[in-house]
């Protein structure tokens, strides 16, 4: 490894990057001892320095936000070896907050590599549309990809997408500044691949291929079926006026949809209709052939970005079957019953521990020693000269617990 060195992974959004970073927190004391720092006091430190570097706001997370940039910087810029930072939203910064991000973390005199991962957009659109559900959003998913096939990209869902999964424009954006050998695109693999060779590719993009860390993270972004995100969506659409995002949170997007829908394999995927996936399939050709030409270093192959001739087939999210929906919603309804019945059993233990508080209190304050201070008191209240000690004790005490 590079005595010094920085690897900053800027996206893309929905190719293992959840994963990639639990496995780069839960082993940043490990890799520290080999010399690569991932400089993260909790899971999500590089999110709010990646919002603090945009000013991105982020349902209130933007204020937590404030300065975590600049501190994760000079944590990079004050280690002497290999520092790695990683977050798919950094894809879409734009070339003042990039120039940025360079000089801070010491662009020209540090030796700074900047890593993209990509997937073909037969399985990016529909992920992003997912995303935006589980998001709180509602928007149908044949009026978000009218959105995004909008040439003029008017709106705010397609100058998102496309600026978290225009492939050219980021590494565009985001190399202008370095030489195309410092510029790596790891590819997703296809599907059926081996499912240690998406994490193979990065070790090596990362340079970690030599490192024996442990790779079994609790943390991810798993998939939903067709009939999954059109129960999201329809929870969204009946109860985002009544559940305030601390609550959404925990209860749909962790519980139901990741912890509960997203095991349901047998579902019905969500893919392009046909005259969205010819669109994205000649959008993908003219994609590759600009990569090649620019001479990247790629960390799998440029054909994984090229879709599968054999399509999955349609299924419309927007009239899904029934029975799919209904049965999906058994599986929400039972997961939030049990959430209920451990959060009842929680505040069961918790009114049992303030009784036995109480319980306690008021034993202290039977006893005799208690009792006999209290008479004093009472009885020297009761006297002019009583309740003159009692008020210059009091001043005495208050002065002296002061804090210095």
């Amino acid at each position: 490894m590079s005595p010094k060195r920085v690897i900053l992974h800027v996206g893309t959004p929905k190719t293992g990057t959840s994963y990639l970073q639990d496995v780069l927190f839960s082993n940043r004391d490990h890799l520290a001892g080999q010399g690569v720092l991932y400089p993260a006091d909790r899971f999500d430190g590089h999110f709010l320095a990646a919002l603090d570097l945009m000013r991105l706001p982020w349902g209130g997370l933007e204020t937590q936000a404030v300065g975590a940039w600049d501190r994760l910087a000079a944590q990079v810029r004050e280690w002497p070896g290999t520092a790695i930072i990683s977050h798919e939203i950094l894809a879409t910064a734009d070339r003042t907050q990039i120039r940025r991000a360079l000089e801070t973390l010491g662009h020209p005199d540090t030796e700074i590599h900047v890593v993209l991962s990509v997937r073909d957009l037969v399985r990016q659109i529909p992920a992003e549309w997912q995303e935006n559900i589980k998001h709180r959003r509602t928007i149908s998913y044949r009026r978000f990809l009218a959105q995004v096939q909008d040439p003029d990209r008017a709106g705010r869902i397609a100058t998102w997408f496309w600026g978290v999964q225009e492939i050219p424009d980021i590494l565009n954006r985001w190399g202008a500044e370095l030489d195309p050998s410092r510029v790596h695109v790891v590819t997703v693999p296809k599907p059926g691949a081996p499912k240690t060779l998406l994490w193979e590719r990065f070790a090596e993009a990362f340079d970690l291929g030599g490192l024996d860390l442990d790779l079994h993270v609790e943390r991810a972004n798993p998939s939903l079926g067709v009939p999954e995100t059109a129960l999201i969506r329809r929870i969204n659409k009946t109860s985002n006026a009544d559940v305030e995002p601390s609550a959404y949170r925990p209860l749909v997007r962790e519980l139901l949809a990741h912890q509960t829908l997203s095991r349901r394999a047998e579902s019905p995927r969500l893919a392009l209709p046909p005259d969205v996936w010819t669109w994205a399939d000649e959008l993908s050709h003219a994609w590759v052939d600009e990569l090649r030409a620019r001479r990247y270093d790629v960390v799998g192959d440029l054909d994984d970005l090229i879709p599968d001739r054999n399509p999955v087939e349609f299924s419309d999210p927007d009239r899904p079957r029934h029975r799919e929906v209904n049965a999906a919603a058994l599986d929400a309804i039972h997961a939030l019953l049990l959430e209920g019945a451990r959060m009842r059993q929680v505040e069961a233990d918790l009114r049992d521990e303030l009784r036995d508080t109480q319980i306690a209190l008021e034993r202290a304050y039977l006893r005799p020693t208690y009792r006999a201070r209290e008479k004093i008191v009472r009885s020297a209240e009761d006297k002019g000269w009583g309740r003159r000690m009692l008020g210059l004790y009091r001043r005495v005490r208050g002065r002296s617990s002061r804090p210095a």
